[in-house]
């Protein structure tokens, strides 16, 4: 089994932060992965309706900041996953991986984290806090993906890409093996990384190139 923090009790209520699309895709993998929704909560939900059965339940601020309360946070800004992280200092943080993933037994997955249907990791990789690996990702050996990192689906990263803290990579990017792309840098759909890219640019194309300001 991958190295990954252990629940408190095998089905923990579960507080789910954000009513948006993607929250709506982690309530999906939290059930599926044997969690029971607590609430969701949203402190500006643009539709309040039910999500899979669920109502917004309230606010971020109405859940408990405890060791008792385990939560997720569905929002995929990498930026503001860190932001809502930083307001809770005692929150259990679940690590949620769809059961149709495939995990290497020595992968450790990050508090926070969440590996959905379809996405493979293989042997050494790393994973930090609040990382989403989207539906269908390949991660290959020994690849290194730090906090806040979102990987959208269908992307497919060769052995030893580090991507560093708050890396967003598009849909469908490709990564030649060894590459590190520096923090907060975004890539466009279909970029193909053939080389090291610093933080903070926005890359895109075949290769991936920084576009040129205006």
């Amino acid at each position: 089994m991958p190295v990954i923090p252990e629940p408190a009790k095998a089905t923990p209520d579960l507080h789910v932060i954000g009513a948006g699309g993607h929250a709506r895709v982690i309530v999906a993998l939290a059930q599926a992965a044997g969690y029971r929704i607590a609430g969701i909560f949203d402190d500006q939900p643009a539709n309040p309706a039910l999500l899979l059965g669920h109502p917004v339940s309230g606010s971020v601020r109405d859940i408990p900041d405890s060791v008792d309360t385990w939560a997720v946070i569905a929002i995929g800004s990498n930026a503001v996953r860190e932001r809502l992280a930083a307001q809770f200092r005692q929150v259990q943080w679940a690590t949620l991986i769809h059961p149709a993933a495939w995990v290497a037994p020595d992968v450790v997955v990050g508090p926070g984290s969440v590996v959905m249907a379809g996405a493979v990791l293989q042997p050494g990789v790393r994973i930090g806090t609040h990382v989403i690996v989207n539906t269908l990702a390949g991660i290959d050996h020994d690849c290194r993906l730090d906090d806040y990192v979102h990987v959208a689906p269908g992307c497919r990263l060769a052995g030893n890409v580090h991507l560093e803290t708050g890396v967003f990579a598009g849909v469908g990017c490709s990564f030649i093996p060894g590459v590190t792309v520096g923090p907060w840098a975004q890539l466009g759909a279909g970029a193909v990384i053939t080389g090291a890219l610093p933080g903070g640019v926005t890359a895109v194309g075949i290769p991936a190139r920084p576009m040129r300001g205006r």
